[in-house]
This record gives C-alpha cells, structure tokens and sequence, in this order.
C-alpha cells in the first residue's frame, strides 16, 4: 500500500502542491503562533531597573482594596489606581531613621537598603499593625487577606526580588503591550485553524471529485471500499507528515521575523524577542495539528470515495452528480442554523457582546463555514441568474453560465474561499469601524472634561473599576454637583433618585453619591460624570482610565493602530489561503478539463475563444464566492447595527469598500492566472 501511494503521489504531485503548501503555511504559521505565546510567559518578569541596586522597595498606594463577599465569607478585592500615592511622610521618616533609603524620582515608592523582614515589620507597625512574629496556622488566610486590605488601604507595600519592576515608569505599558500581544497571537491562531481546515478540507474533497474515474478502474479491478478509503488516508498522512515537518521548519524561521515587526508595529515591548529554540511544546502542538487537520480533511471524502462503485463512478466520471450529500447538506444546515441562533441569542441576551472584538471575530466563522458546506445548492441559482452582457461576450456568456451551473463541483470550490475571505474582511474591518466609529460619535456628544476614574462595588461580590469624566461650569449636566454623580445603565443602581457608594480616583473613600441622571449603555464611549471634587488629581492622569473587574488589569488592549496591525495580520492570513486554494482548485480542475476543451476545438472555437471562456468562468465563481461572502457579512454587520441600537449607540455603519475591492480584486487576478495558464498548455 505504501508503495503505491508513493507512486501517486509522485505521479499525481500537481494535485496535491495546494493541500502540501496550504497545511505548510498553517503549520508554520501556528508554530510562529505558539512561539510567540511561549515567549510572553514570565516576559514581563524581566530584572528592575529604576531601584536595581535596592534589595526593597516601598510602594506608596498603588490599588484599592475592598472587602466583597465571596459565598458564606468575605475576601478582598483589588483594583489599580490611575497612579500610585506617595509613600505616607510618617513611614518615610522611619526608613530613613533606620537605613538608608533612595529616591529615584517621585515618591510614590522608594529604595530601602535594608533586610525585607524587618522592612516589613516596620511598616506594618507604623500602619498601625502589630509587628514581629507569625500568625498561627488556622489564620493564615485571614493574616494574608488583612496584610492585603492594609497595604493597599495605608499606602506602604513591600517589594522584593522580581517585584520591585511593579514601580518601573515602563512596567504598565509593557503589561498592556503583552495583553494586546496575547490577544493578537490567539487570534490569528484560531483563525490560521479554521481557514487551513477549511481549505484542506475542500481541497481533499475537490481532489476525491476529480479522481472519481480512477476509484472506478480501482474498484473494478477488485478493489474493496475499505481499500480505497484507506488509500485517501495514507496518502493525507503522508502529505500531513511533510507537509507538518516543512511547517515546523517554516515557523523557526519566521518566528524571530514577526517578533520584530510586531516591536516595530509597537504591539509588543521594545525588548521582546522569540528565539526559535525557546520551547519544545509549540513544534509538537503544531506538527500533531497539522498531521490531525490532514487527516480529519481526508476522513470525509475517504468515506464518500469508498462508496463508488465501479460501473457508476465510470459512468458518471465526468458529470456533477450528488454534488451535495446528505451529510455535507445537514452539517450546512446546522452550522447555518446554529450560527445564526447563535447570532440572535447574542443580540436578545447581551447586545454589549457584540462589540467585543473575540466575539465579532468568532460569530461569523459558522455562518461562513455554513454557507460553504451549503454552495453547491447555492451557487447553480445564482449562476444561472446571471446575465452577462452579449455585446461584450456573446456565445461565450451563455456557454459559461451554463458551464458554471452544470460544474456545481467545480464553482462551488472556487466561490468557497472566496466566500471566506470576503467576510472576513467584511466583518472584521466592518465591525471594528463601526464600533470605533460609535465609540467616536458618543465621546463627542459628551461634555468635556477631565479623564479620571471611579470604583463601584459591583451587589456585594465584586469591585468594579469605571472610567469617568470630572465636569463643572457650564459643561456639566443640570442638577451635577459635589453630592452627585451621572450614571451609565451599567451602574447596578442607575435610577435618578438613587445613591450610589463610590472610591474616589485616588482611592479616598467610601463617598455616597445622589444619582442625578442616567446616560444609555452606549458602545463604551459614555462614562460616568462627577464634579472635580470626586476627582482628585485629575489634572495629571498616569494613564487612560477602563472599566476592569477586581483584578488588576493593565489597560483596554492596543489602540487603533495595533488594533489595525492585528486585523492586517489576521487578514493576511486569510487573504494568503485563499490564493493557494484558487491556485490549486483551478490548475486541478483546468487540467482535468483537456477533453472538453479539445471538443470546443473540433466545434469551431477558436483558442482565444476558449481561453475567455475558462476566465469568465473563474471570474464568474469568484463573484458568486463575493456576493455569498457580502451577504455573511451584511448579516453580521446589521445585528451589530441592530445591537448598537438596543444600547442607544449611535449607529454608523462603517462598511470597508475600499479592503473589499482590493480583496476582490487579488481574487479575481489569481482566479483568472490559475484558469488561463492550464488552458493555454491544453490547446497549444
């Protein structure tokens, strides 16, 4: 068996170059993905540098700590301030008294060249805890939840080793950047996923259509179902074991490259790096995908192969019969059902979900995995609906409607990866814009004012952090005052009337605020109003404040430029795929087609004639594959629209004609190229 499968793949290679360079590049891909990840694990972990040659260092407040509950007990929740308090002047006398104590710039924390036990010991007692010795076993938990509440509360956490980087001017900024990195690289993993399944699998699907007449022959001369089905898999693994191998190679290759122009790109920190032998884990995860992915991408048209019987298959060798099975027809149909449910169970549930970047990338990836099982039935329609003008193709336009609707096979594999790269690009850009673009209008229509910060405890369970805009004079709301504050409807209390229990910015507190108006949900560009004397300091904020739960967050992740970085990169991707996958389906399917084009010969067409007409034909399925991708697209787009609305957003649909023309148009080259240039050989 093995014998023979080599032997085809030898003799059969140009069939199997795109599925080879389409797993390659995912496997490499993933690989570069996986190297990446691994190298932001203990990044930020780097040696400090503002108070390096300090063994401790003393923190003035940098995070609000507030008791929630937490089921039948009480834990403390954390959440950063816009920037660290200065170290309490009483404790600031006491270190000096003792060691000798650096300043490196603002007093918000200080180098303390002394012991960290006794450091510690001295700033609890001068925080008003009790010094020296350990607490008892059993009290462990609430030893530690009390040195957190007072640390946070009084201004003086203690730092050493690794810790001390926390008070670095950079140490926020690369945290953010790693966060925007990780998101970044987990995206276009998952997206690098699901474009190589896709295309493997259609291109192992494509190739079975096309070698019907060889399982024929194969199974008269007395080869078994199990035979042939075990023939397709050999030859997947085969082509997976290379193809994953090469892919490997490909991202130690690459890996290194990307790190740099994502530092230039300024997603990641100036100092991050990936070395190719970092980690073992990436090259396995990788090469086991890819050799899972080619397998599973054989697994269906193994089976559809072993179900050809000898005198069928030769008799229907060169007709698209069945070009839509049963199981490829319900697994369509869930997926397109599922995802659309999943789509309005989104907007009835939680409409703010749909603004979020993880979701507007993933909702729409079993739609268009839908519509691409559902094309065969799709596309006879809508080419047979198409006109093309006779003044510019005559003959030649019926001809290729009919083809292009007789060859269902053949127009559904070209439209497929179209199709996907047409809504991706359409809902990725699309959605992105529209979201800025509210976020945008939102900010404009509110008063101006300061940026600061508010903390909310969120029922009793959670501590919520909001960004907030300090206001007065004619700029602030009717009835705003300094007992008062605006609230969103995200507020758990957002009734005019209501009171409200905030921190301040700085993290004085608690202060009981009237509710003096309600401001809609919005896209995230309204924020609470308060008057500046509920904002302290806000004339230098550290950095844009967010809403962040709990936990200390480093910020929202990139700004537009990253974010367009990113989107590029996933695109990109996307973009590269379908190249291959147009490349591949028409060099197999043109090549296949040397007995039709020899007929059109002996009827009297000329070699022009029949050259146009295998370019309308490409050019024809990859406007089908456009117009299957825009009305994905335009699903997407106006649930968002619909989403927008729900929250009282301003909707302004942001729809990237000029990405969609481009992405058009390298499709339609390269569909163009890869059905020509066969047709050239054949009828030389």
């Amino acid at each position: 068996m093995l014998t023979f499968v080599l032997a085809g793949l030898r003799g059969r290679w140009a069939s199997f170059v795109g599925g080879f360079t389409a797993l390659a590049l995912g496997v490499g891909l993933v690989t570069v993905m996986g190297l990446g990840l691994s190298a932001t694990v203990g990044a930020d972990e780097r040696a400090p540098v503002r108070f390096a040659s300090s063994p401790v260092v003393v923190q003035g407040q940098d995070r609000l700590a507030v008791e929630v509950r937490r089921g039948p007990n009480t834990a403390v929740a954390t959440a950063p301030l816009d920037r660290p308090q200065p170290v309490d002047a009483a404790l600031l006398r006491e270190l000096r008294a003792r060691w000798t104590v650096t300043t490196n710039g603002p007093l918000d924390a200080v180098g303390v060249d002394g012991p960290a036990d006794e450091v510690r010991a001295l700033v609890r007692r001068v925080t008003g805890e009790a010094a020296g010795g350990h607490p008892a076993a059993g009290a462990d938990r609430a030893a530690a939840r009390n040195e957190t509440r007072n640390e946070a509360r009084n201004g003086a956490r203690v730092l050493t080793g690794a810790e001390r980087r926390a008070v670095d001017p950079e140490a926020a900024r690369d945290a953010r950047a790693l966060v925007t990195l990780n998101a970044l690289l987990g995206t276009s993993g998952g997206v690098t996923a699901f474009v190589s399944v896709f295309v493997v699998a259609s291109t192992f699907a494509f190739a079975v259509a096309l070698r019907r007449r060889e399982y024929g022959l194969l199974r008269t001369a007395g080869a078994t179902p199990g035979q042939i089905r075990r023939l397709l898999l050999t030859e997947a693994t085969a082509v997976g074991v290379l193809a994953s191998a090469a892919g490997c190679a490909l991202g130690a290759w690459g890996a290194p490259r990307l790190a740099r122009a994502l530092v230039d790109g300024g997603v990641a920190p100036a100092w991050f790096t990936v070395t190719a032998s970092a980690a073992g884990w990436p090259y396995h995860a990788a090469f086991w995908t890819g050799l899972a992915v080619a397998v599973a991408g054989a697994l269906a048209a193994s089976r559809r192969a072993g179900r050809i019987g000898p005198t069928a298959a030769l008799r229907e060798a060169d007709v698209d019969a069945d070009a839509l099975p049963r199981g490829r027809a319900l697994c369509g149909a869930v997926l397109l059902l599922g995802g659309l449910g999943l789509l309005v169970w989104t907007y009835a549930t939680d409409p703010a979900e749909l603004l979020k970047r993880k979701t507007y990338t993933t909702l729409p990836m079993p739609l268009i995995t839908g519509v691409a099982l559902l094309s065969p039935a799709l596309v006879r329609p809508l080419a047979r609906a198409v006109r093309l003008p006779e003044r510019l193709t005559g003959a030649t336009g019926m001809l290729v409607r009919e083809n292009s609707a007789a060859a269902v096979r053949r127009t559904a594999a070209v439209a497929a990866p179209v199709l996907v790269t047409v809504a991706l690009a359409g809902t990725l850009l699309g959605a992105s814009g529209t979201v800025g673009a509210a976020r945008a209008a939102e900010s404009a229509r509110q008063p101006a004012g300061a940026p600061t910060s508010l903390f909310v405890r969120d029922g009793a369970e959670a501590l919520v952090k909001y960004g907030a805009r300090a206001v007065s004079g004619t700029a602030a709301p009717a009835g705003l005052d300094d007992g008062s504050i605006v609230v969103t409807e995200e507020f758990e209390r957002h009734r005019v009337g209501d009171t409200v229990e905030i921190w301040r910015t700085d993290g004085s507190g608690p202060v009981r605020l009237r509710v003096a108006g309600v401001l809609p949900r919005g896209a995230g560009g309204n924020d609470p109003l308060v008057t500046p004397a509920n904002a302290p300091g806000v004339g230098t904020p550290r950095g844009a404040p967010e809403r962040a739960h709990a936990a200390p967050a480093p910020g929202r992740p990139g700004g537009s430029s990253q974010t367009r970085l990113g989107l590029a990169l996933v695109l990109g991707i996307a973009l590269l795929y379908t190249v291959i996958a147009l490349a591949n389906t028409l060099l197999m399917a043109t090549s296949a087609r040397g007995p039709e084009l020899a007929s059109l010969r002996l009827a009297g067409a000329t070699r022009a004639q029949i050259l146009r007409t295998v370019a309308y034909e490409a050019l024809l399925a990859t406007a089908l594959g456009a117009v299957l991708g825009l009305a994905v697209c335009a699903l997407c787009l106006g649930t968002l629209g619909a989403g927008l609305a729900a929250l009282g957003a301003p909707v302004t649909p942001s729809v990237p004609w000029a990405a969609l023309a481009k992405t058009g148009a390298v499709c339609a080259a390269v569909a163009a190229v890869g059905a020509v240039l066969p047709a050239w050989r054949l009828t030389r």
